[in-house]
């Protein structure tokens, strides 16, 4: 997990570098999945910020809300 505090924006391409115990759905009514439904890795775009250093990220299943520390840029893929 990087120090550099990455500031993202809207349609950034991003990747999974850690996998938190639990992700949270970006739904209106957010629900908690199991971290098993992203993986290790897996590339997403950016769709939103939200409160508190998170970030709306929309992966091949979904969208789910995750925090900067467990997400990193895409070197040249803006």
């Amino acid at each position: 997990m990087s120090d550099m505090s990455e500031d993202f924006s809207v349609g950034d391409r991003v990747r999974l570098i850690a996998l938190p115990p639990f992700v949270k759905t970006a739904d209106p009514m957010p629900m908690l999945r199991p971290a098993t439904v992203v993986t290790l890795g897996e590339e997403g775009i950016v769709v939103g910020r939200k409160p508190g250093n998170s970030w709306s990220v929309r992966f091949a299943n979904g969208i789910y809300l995750l925090d900067s520390q467990y997400l990193e840029m895409v070197p040249g893929a803006r």
